[in-house]
């Protein structure tokens, strides 16, 4: 399969968003990829008030991402907000076109370093998968890449991708976090590990959002035995890479951890 992980530096206008969405599904899609995954808050950058933006899902932004997406014949995963309870929203992976009509709503919320997502955001509660082109593809939204069972448990569901679509924020440490944790859930789960995250925004000249995660770029590829295959800078970019699922067969017959897991 032939993924493209567009690694953009998302604005707080959804519009234009939407437009650096069309400019990156038009070059992936020239370039044969079936597969283009998009950062979370693709929609809108972290930093700023959410629920004036978001949108259900059959709302004009999500429904403008599925006329891209069916324009191009790909299939799209892009972060958005929906509306939740009260004043809070859902952080939520749309993913679109190919046949394939799904949505999932983060589940681990990022209440660390400081932050605290679970007071704007609500939970989602239900692990997600899809299928693109027949491959099985776990959907994981940032924080949750610190919790292998999650991994895991797309894994028991047939994934051989794990997506992780990310604003990851900055920090001592943090970008070194980003790529163990990547090659971690990689050979938990003996998937490929597909992690798209928002560029830094202070590539483009973005002004500082309050220590909102507003994104480190580094956006990666992992093999299911944690081999970084291909990677990105911290500026917005375009990574385009083909992925061999032989190779996930291969992995789990010589490093069989999800049928020797004992708990």
């Amino acid at each position: 399969m032939r993924i493209a992980l567009a690694q953009i530096a998302s604005t707080p206008d959804p519009a234009a968003n939407l437009e650096l969405l069309r400019d990156a599904v038009t070059a992936a899609a020239a370039r044969g990829a079936r597969l283009v995954v998009l950062p979370e808050a693709t929609m809108c950058c972290f930093g700023v008030p959410l629920r004036p933006v978001a949108e259900p899902l059959d709302g004009p932004w999500a429904q403008a991402v599925r006329d891209i997406a069916t324009e191009h014949g790909v299939t799209v995963v892009a972060g958005m907000f929906t509306p939740a309870d009260a004043d809070r929203v859902r952080n939520t992976l749309l993913v679109t076109g190919g046949g394939v009509e799904a949505h999932y709503d983060k589940v681990h919320l990022f209440d660390a370093f400081g932050f605290q997502e679970s007071r704007t955001v609500a939970p989602g509660f239900d692990p997600v998968l899809v299928e693109v082109d027949g491959v099985p593809v776990g959907l994981t939204t940032c924080y949750d890449v610190r919790f292998p069972g999650l991994f895991q448990a797309l894994a028991d569901r047939g994934a051989l991708i794990s997506v992780v679509a990310a604003s990851w924020g900055a920090g001592p440490g943090k970008v070194e976090q980003w790529e163990v944790l990547a090659r971690a859930r990689a050979l938990d789960s003996t998937t490929f590990v597909v992690a798209c995250g928002q560029a830094d925004p202070a590539t483009t000249g973005a002004p500082e959002r309050g220590g909102a995660p507003t994104g480190v770029g580094n956006s990666l590829v992992v093999s299911p035995l944690g081999e970084v295959r291909a990677r990105l800078g911290e500026g917005p970019d375009l990574l385009v890479v083909d992925v061999d699922l032989d190779e996930v067969t291969s992995a789990r017959a010589v490093v069989p951890v999800l049928a020797n897991r004992r708990f």
